[in-house]
C-alpha cells in the first residue's frame, strides 16, 4: 500500500473529508498535542478551527487550561472586556497564555464575534490544577453567591471554614501528603456543605436562566471536584497518584459533558487526555495507569465523540528512524498531513517503537492507532516555545 493512498494535505477540504467518513457528525472534536508548545500544531490547529467555524457549524473552542481561568477568555471574546495582555495572563493556566497560537486564537475568536451575532465561546475544561491544587474559594462562594436560601451557612462561616487561600494552593502538598489540608476538619466540614450546595441548585434550577444555571453548574462541579481532589492528595498510599491522575480527567470530562450540551466544539489538549484508550504515565518508579477524559467522554457520547492524534517528525533535531511510524509518515509529501489512522495501522505492520530525546514528545503507539480516528502529522515541529519565556518572534 502507498503511503500517500491513507493520507491527504491537512488543509479545509481535507478535514471536511474527514468529518464526512466518521459515522456521525461529532459533537466533541479532539485534536491531541503529542507535545505541548509546538508553534507548527498551534498554528495548524487554528486554521483548522476556523475551518470548522465558518463551513461546518462549530462554535466553540475547548482547551486543556483552568476552567474558571478560562471564563476570563470567554468574557472576552464574547463582550471585548478587558484588555488581551490582561486576559493572556489571566486567562490561561500552566503557561498557556504565553503559546503565540492562543494568542492568535483568542485574536481572531473577538474579531469574529465583532461581526457576527451568533458568538463563538470559549472554554477551559481542566480543573483549577497543576500537580497541586487551588483553593476552592472562587467556585464556592461564587456557587453560595448564586443560591437563594436556605443556605446550609452563613457567608462568614464559609470564609472561616475555607481561611487562607495559601494553605490549599501548597506546591509541597503535590510531593508530600503531610502537607495537605485536604482531610483536615474544616475541608471535611466543606465537602458536606459543597454537597448541600450543589443539591440545593438542583432544587432552584428553574428560577436560573441558561447562563446563570451553565455558570452555577461550573462552580458546583468544580467546587465539588477540587475537594475530592484535595482529599486525595492527603492520601499516603501508593495508589496515590494513580487515583489524582484518574481524578482530574474525571474532572476534565465533566467540563466536556457540559461544553458538547452547546453544540459542536474543537477540544484541543495532550493526547494522553484525549485519548480513548487509557493512559500510561511513567512517574517516578511507578508507571501511572488512568482513563482518560477523551474515553469517558466517548464513552457517554460514542459516536459524536471523534478524536485526532497529532504525530511529529522532527521535534527540534530530533528526527525519527525510518522504520518508525513517524519515520514512515516523513516520506509523504506534504509538511502537513492528515491520515486515517486504522489504515495506518494495516499499512505499517512492525514499526521500530521510537525513543524520541525530546522528553515532552510522546511518540506514536502502533498498537493504539485502531482507537483513533486520524492522525494530524507535522513532518517538522521546530518552533518549540518552552513554558515561563516569550514566544519566538516568528511563533
Amino acid at each position: 500500500m502507498d503511503i500517500k493512498d491513507i493520507a491527504r494535505p491537512l488543509d479545509g477540504a481535507g478535514v471536511s473529508a474527514f468529518l464526512r467518513s466518521l459515522p456521525a457528525q461529532p459533537l466533541l472534536l479532539g485534536l491531541g498535542e503529542a507535545r505541548h508548545f509546538v508553534g507548527e500544531l498551534g498554528e495548524a490547529r487554528n486554521e483548522i478551527f476556523r475551518h470548522l467555524v465558518e463551513h461546518e457549524g462549530y462554535r466553540s473552542f475547548a482547551i486543556e487550561s483552568d476552567c474558571l481561568m478560562g471564563l476570563v477568555v470567554d468574557e472576552y471574546v464574547v463582550t471585548g472586556a478587558g484588555t488581551l495582555d490582561d486576559v493572556m495572563e489571566r486567562g490561561f493556566s500552566h503557561n498557556f497564555g504565553t503559546f503565540a497560537a492562543n494568542r492568535e486564537l483568542v485574536c481572531w475568536m473577538r474579531a469574529y464575534n465583532e461581526e457576527h451575532d451568533e458568538k463563538l465561546r470559549f472554554h477551559g475544561f481542566d480543573g483549577p490544577l497543576e500537580y497541586w491544587a487551588a483553593s476552592p474559594r472562587q467556585a464556592l462562594t461564587a456557587l453560595y453567591a448564586l443560591l437563594d436560601g436556605p443556605l446550609p451557612c452563613t457567608r462568614e462561616t464559609l470564609d472561616a471554614l475555607l481561611g487562607p487561600d495559601e494553605r490549599w494552593a501548597n506546591e509541597a502538598s503535590a510531593m508530600d501528603p503531610s502537607q495537605s489540608i485536604g482531610r483536615s476538619a474544616d475541608a471535611q466540614r466543606l465537602r458536606l456543605i459543597a454537597d448541600d450546595l450543589v443539591a440545593l441548585l438542583d432544587t432552584q434550577a428553574p428560577r436560573l436562566g441558561a447562563e446563570e444555571w451553565e455558570r452555577a453548574a461550573l462552580y458546583a462541579r468544580t467546587a465539588t471536584g477540587l475537594l475530592r481532589y484535595h482529599y486525595w492528595l492527603a492520601d499516603a498510599s501508593p495508589a496515590r497518584w494513580t487515583r489524582l491522575s484518574a481524578l482530574r480527567d474525571a474532572m476534565m470530562a465533566a467540563n466536556l459533558s457540559a461544553v458538547a450540551e452547546r453544540g459542536p466544539a474543537l477540544v484541543f489538549a495532550s493526547n494522553l487526555h484525549l485519548q480513548r484508550n487509557k493512559s500510561l504515565m511513567p512517574f517516578g518508579d511507578q508507571v501511572l495507569e488512568w482513563w482518560s477524559a477523551g474515553a469517558i467522554t466517548a464513552k457517554h457520547l460514542g459516536d459524536r465523540y471523534a478524536f485526532l492524534a497529532s504525530a511529529f517528525g522532527v521535534v527540534g533535531d530530533d528526527a525519527p528512524h525510518p522504520d518508525t511510524a513517524e519515520g514512515v509518515l516523513s516520506t509523504l509529501p506534504w509538511d502537513q498531513a492528515l491520515i486515517d489512522a486504522r489504515r495506518l495501522a494495516e499499512a505499517v505492520t512492525e514499526p521500530a517503537k521510537r525513543v524520541s530525546r525530546d522528553f515532552a514528545y510522546f511518540p506514536l503507539d502502533q498498537a493504539q492507532l485502531g482507537t483513533i480516528d486520524g492522525i494530524v502529522f507535522v513532518k517538522q515541529a521546530v518552533k518549540l516555545d518552552w513554558p515561563g519565556r516569550a514566544p519566538a518572534a516568528d511563533a
